[in-house]
């Protein structure tokens, strides 16, 4: 087996696209690029699995079958049902395939893993369906978020990991002159895997937040579970089913990839953490959970947890397009992504309008009128809000009316041609005063958004470098036509790690992090620890050993 001379060509594009941070994608994000009728051939392929078995997955004798998924689209649960396995019995069968697979050539295991990023292109359509209806997510956005965007990560990972892997010599030899005679060492130089990888999905996007840990561990020569959200495994169960035909057809252990499902009722991930063969973490989900991995000895760990992003409104060019950006940005997927603005600080002196003069009663009224206006729009709301995943985000939003404050624009059940039972709100929109510091602290995860009025934007800044400092921020939106305060809100968010978006505007909105290019989560600030994908992203994953002999 050797790298092919097609999958090195893929492979040094991506290292190339990793150093020129231009805009690079190995997997177009229209489906037209894969196939006319690839849509309705995935839904078929799609209904095939409901009512049935998953049958896919490499791994035999499993000690029961477990099913928990329903659509938030229909409100019908899926009935798929998977194979679930003892812990102990699936670390151990991990360790025995890492003892293979850590010893498999740098070239070999990057021919592997490109390989089943092929595979998992063909399937990108029925994936689509497949996060769809477990996710809530509208099937455009399941099928890029889950399809090319994911695989584009994933090929990043193993390429920043190649890169990494090759950047040293593995045999030399060192001659150093000592006068009358020479001392002559041959030397090796071996990248050794840490150990057994865990990958801890969410059940809002299981594959672009679960592929790059991985890829990462598995190209670095490390075995990896999956361990997915009981509500959302079809997803990641096709990813994990490619990877394993890929292993097994180069006559590799397919289990050096293994898929680790649970029920809510019996969760192992705990366990899974705690055995002392897994070395390695990536982890996704809220805080608390994040913060006890965080805290496990002997463990190397990567998070993205919550944070309480912000948006500071100094002044713009034209206000229209500034807000029909964010109001796109709030409403994308009912809020339930990682990088959605929640926190709007607007000064209570208003903004700087072009060359007008906006009040801060203006400005709070162009937002909700640009919300509601997705809201009331019946072709552009379903497309856009989706589903929401999970009822306890439903109770979040009907808990914000008890909350002090004055709901602006109140949420409202958004009707979907397709699907009348569909679980779709629209945004609550609630003015705060900057003394509530109380509610928008919190990161409020869904179509939730917060005005805040504060006293002028030194106070915004404050507020928003304040809110990251303590609780994390993945993204900052800002809005400024005045060189000198732009600078100011870059170099007092990059004192706490957060990256600012500064004025967009039009077909860009701070939710999107396009791989090959922009860092997503910093590692600096309480939002997580690590960064989708930097060196550090996959060194971490193993030791340079040399070793030394007489030549």
């Amino acid at each position: 087996m050797a790298l092919s001379s097609n999958y090195k060509s893929i492979l040094d594009n991506a290292i190339k696209a990793i150093h020129e941070r231009t805009f690079f994608a190995q997997y177009p994000e229209h489906p037209k690029a894969y196939g006319e009728d690839g849509a309705s051939k995935g839904l078929e392929i799609f209904s095939a699995y409901l009512n049935n078995e998953f049958k896919e997955l490499q791994q035999e004798n499993p000690s029961a079958w477990v099913s928990e998924e329903v659509s938030p689209f229909t409100q019908e649960k899926l009935e798929i049902q998977y194979p679930a396995f003892d812990v102990e019995k699936t670390v151990i069968r991990s360790a025995r395939a890492m003892n293979a697979w850590k010893n498999v050539s740098v070239d070999d295991r990057a021919e592997v893993l490109i390989d089943s990023l092929e595979r998992i292109a063909k399937r990108f359509n029925e994936i689509a369906f497949a996060t769809m209806h477990t996710t809530g997510q509208a099937f455009m956005m399941s099928f890029q978020a889950s399809g090319p965007h994911a695989n584009d990560r994933a090929l990043e990972s193993l390429a920043m990991a190649y890169e990494e892997l090759t950047r040293f010599p593995q045999n030399v030899t060192w001659d150093k002159p000592m006068g009358k005679f020479n001392v002559v060492l041959e030397k090796q130089f071996k990248a050794i895997p840490k150990g057994v990888g865990l990958v801890i999905g969410c059940s809002t996007f299981p594959i672009w937040n679960s592929v790059p840990g991985m890829y990462a561990s598995l190209m670095t020569g490390n075995a990896v579970i999956v361990k997915p959200h009981p509500k959302a495994v079809l997803p990641i169960a096709i990813v994990v089913a490619e990877i394993q035909k890929a292993l097994s057809e180069k006559g590799l252990d397919p289990l050096t990839c293994q898929l680790a499902v649970d029920a809510s009722d019996k969760l192992i991930t705990k366990e899974l953490c705690e055995h002392p063969l897994v070395k390695l973490i990536d982890y996704t989900g809220g805080s608390t959970f994040g913060s006890y991995v965080e805290g496990l000895k002997d463990k190397v760990v990567f998070t993205e947890k919550a944070g309480v992003n912000s948006v500071i409104i100094d002044s713009v060019a034209d206000i229209n397009a500034v807000v029909q950006n964010l109001s796109f940005a709030v409403s994308l997927y009912s809020g339930q992504m990682c990088t959605a603005p929640q926190n709007f600080f607007i000064p209570a002196t208003g903004i700087k309008n072009g060359d007008a003069h906006m009040t801060y009663e203006e400005v709070v009224a162009a937002f909700k009128e640009g919300i509601a206006g997705i809201a009331n729009n019946p072709k552009m709301a379903a497309g856009t809000y989706g589903a929401v995943q999970n009822e306890l985000t439903l109770k979040r939003v009907n808990s914000l009316r008890k909350m002090d404050g004055v709901v602006l624009l109140d949420s409202q059940n958004v009707a979907h041609a397709d699907f009348p039972n569909a679980r779709s709100i629209s945004p609550i929109v609630l003015e705060l005063d900057s003394k509530d510091f109380g509610i928008y602290e919190n990161e409020l995860f869904g179509p939730i958004v917060l005005i805040i009025k504060t006293k002028d934007t030194d106070e915004s800044i404050q507020l928003a470098k304040d809110m990251t400092q303590k609780h994390g921020a993945i993204t900052c939106a800002a809005y400024s036509t005045d060189a000198n305060t732009s600078n100011k809100i870059i170099e007092e968010m990059e004192s706490v790690y957060a990256p600012v978006s500064l004025n967009l505007v039009g077909m860009i909105w701070v939710n999107q992090h396009a791989a090959f290019s922009d860092f997503h989560v910093t590692g600096g600030n309480p939002a997580g620890n690590a960064s989708f994908t930097n060196p550090e992203y996959v060194c971490k994953r193993f030791v340079w050993v040399g070793h030394r002999r007489i030549a």
